[in-house]
């Protein structure tokens, strides 16, 4: 099954509203300059809630997606300082990371809560994309391919066979998150089999061949040709190269040229 790419940048908490309208602004021109074809790749920029309506102007007819980086699973209440469903869904919003280690390491984030946001978020036509991936510790007591496993049994509970197909699935070893240390191709292509295998065997071979899984940690143009190049590899998740335009253009770029 062919899958079509996809690339998910992750401004984590960095960029004021002004530079966030520089960036949307530079980002099409740059695109347009160096002829990226985005009917070949999907691209999304995950930005704090309070560059979504700007991004949401500036990307409008330009098919790049504005994605949040988190939300709450319940559609209103009495939860001061969260962002609902249904408040992404009206500002058009088409996609939510859910379960990033660091919100699992600083907010306390369990499987749990995850499952009810990917359900949450499907109900509410916005496209997950989940986080899963191991500690060095975990990785060194060989045990990264039994803990990725549970965090998708926890995060997939209660969520049927149609939406799992829609899920994105982004595999990010802790270790490697903004470390500068990279998981090798054949590591990035394992794990992803891994990840794939399992779904395979919880919601039918259909719904494993379907689900787009991403590389995260330490992604560059440097590294994304032999990341993307593994075939269970679907694109990336992008956090520091991800705030430079010419950087993220680039990987853009590269993964189309490599996966035509």
């Amino acid at each position: 099954m062919m899958r079509k790419p996809f690339i998910a940048a992750n401004w984590k908490m960095n960029k004021l509203v002004e530079e966030s309208v520089e960036y949307g602004e530079t980002l099409v021109e740059k695109l347009k300059a160096e002829k990226v074809d985005l009917k070949k790749v999907d691209v999304a920029v995950c930005v704090p809630f309070i560059h979504m309506a700007a991004l949401k102007v500036i990307f409008v007819l330009r098919n790049i997606n504005v994605g949040a980086q988190n939300m709450h699973y319940e559609e209103s209440g009495a939860y001061t300082g969260e962002i609902s469903p249904a408040m992404l869904k009206d500002m058009g919003i088409e996609c939510v990371i859910i379960g990033h280690s660091e919100r699992r390491m600083y907010f306390g984030e369990t499987d749990e809560a995850c499952a009810r946001k990917v359900s949450a978020a499907h109900a509410s036509g916005i496209r997950p994309i989940l986080c899963v991936g191991e500690s060095l510790a975990q990785r060194e007591a060989e045990a990264h391919f039994s803990t990725v496993k549970t965090q998708l049994t926890g995060c997939f509970a209660g969520v049927g066979r149609e939406e799992a197909a829609k899920t994105v699935i982004a595999y990010e070893p802790v270790w490697a998150i903004g470390t500068g240390m990279v998981a090798t191709p054949q590591s990035a292509q394992d794990a992803a089999k891994a990840i794939r295998d399992d779904l395979s065997a919880t919601f039918g071979s259909h719904v494993g061949e379907a689900v787009r899984i991403l590389y995260g940690g330490s992604v560059s143009s440097k590294n994304a040709v032999e990341l993307i190049g593994e075939p269970d590899v679907d694109g990336f998740l992008i956090g520091g190269a991800a705030l430079h335009v010419d950087e993220l253009t680039r990987i853009c770029q590269l993964t189309i040229e490599a996966t035509l």
